[in-house]
């Protein structure tokens, strides 16, 4: 590819006009509990903390996932087939897709669904240069809204949407069954769906994934503010505000909040919304699953798993999910 446009859908984007993002906000925060949207988080900013977030030595996940990866990328490009165009949502810095499209049989194309615009530049460009023959059709877009894929540049034998890390836990169990029901749509009648999903294991090794030593998974969870004070207007004191992550073990998932240190007023547009001391908005749930958790999901979706990949120590699992009615055939 000699040139990049990676915003072609500009109304898909999930960076709203200022006054639906200054609506957004003031609705989450009338609520009670208050809440913010957890796609907040992801200005350029905001990607690039989550990068280094995945360097520290506490957050499992990107480890294992990589270590499966290695160990199975060749397997699970045999599951896929040959001529797959590969949909990655949330494809980020595109790492762990490097390791599946070096093993994939003449795949029609990737198409890249990143909500910044920057990282999926950047990705696309390393992508280019690695694989100069694969078709990149970057999508820069909101992929928890209906997507207008790109034409492929030829018919793919199946169509596969490619779900890496662990953000299908980001989603509550109702929400997350409607994005799985969405992939399969978008996936079509002969297509499957590839998608990360954490294990639960030991509470501590998981909570301290989400609050490491270095401070980093806090400053990026503050940077949520930071966005909104740049982008509406709004006056939240950085130091006034502390990031909070703690697992529920009944409900099988970290809740992170930002919480107030002190009673304060924070103006949103022509609002003051009050703080209360300690009080916590909601900003991001990370649901963990058993095998048999995920498997009673994907059914509520119209799915089946039809193969699972874990990483040496179980910790964490790839799944690839066919449509329930072409297993029961």
């Amino acid at each position: 590819m000699s040139s990049v446009q990676p915003c072609g859908v500009s109304d898909d984007d999930r960076r709203p006009p200022v006054n639906d993002l200054l609506e957004i906000a003031q609705r989450g925060l009338a609520l009670k509990p208050k809440r913010l949207p957890s796609w907040l988080f992801y200005d350029e900013r905001g990607s690039a903390l989550f990068e280094r977030i995945c360097e520290q030595p506490e957050y499992y996940l990107t480890r294992c996932e990589i270590a499966l990866m290695d160990e199975h990328a060749e397997s699970i490009a045999d599951t896929l087939g040959s001529d797959v165009r590969l949909v990655e949502y949330g494809s980020g810095n595109a790492l762990k897709t490097r390791m599946l499209l070096q093993h994939l049989h003449e795949p029609v194309a990737y198409v890249p669904v990143e909500i910044s615009p920057e990282p999926l530049r950047q990705s696309v460009v390393r992508l280019a240069r690695e694989f100069p023959p694969l078709p990149v059709q970057p999508l820069c877009a909101d992929f928890s809204r209906p997507l207008r894929l790109p034409i492929p540049p030829r018919a793919p034998r199946r169509t596969v949407v490619y779900f890496p890390g662990s953000t299908i836990g980001n989603f509550e169990n109702r929400e997350a069954a409607a994005l799985l029901r969405k992939m399969r749509n978008e996936m079509g009648d002969a297509g499957g769906i590839l998608i990360g999903v954490d294990l639960k294991k030991d509470h501590a090794l998981i909570e301290a994934a989400y609050n490491d030593r270095a401070g980093v998974t806090a400053e990026f969870t503050l940077n949520m503010l930071a966005r909104l004070n740049r982008e509406i207007g709004s006056n939240f004191e950085l130091s006034a505000f502390a990031h909070r992550a703690h697992y529920n073990r009944m409900a099988g998932r970290i809740e992170t909040h930002i919480v107030s240190r002190r009673e304060q007023q924070v103006k949103l547009g022509r609002l003051n919304v009050a703080f209360r001391e300690d009080e916590a908005m909601l900003v991001e749930y990370s649901c963990k699953y058993s095998l048999a958790d995920f498997a009673a999901l994907a059914a509520r979706a119209g799915l089946a798993v039809l193969r699972t990949w874990t990483d040496p120590a179980q910790m964490f699992s790839l799944q690839y999910l066919v449509r329930a009615s072409t297993v029961a055939r």
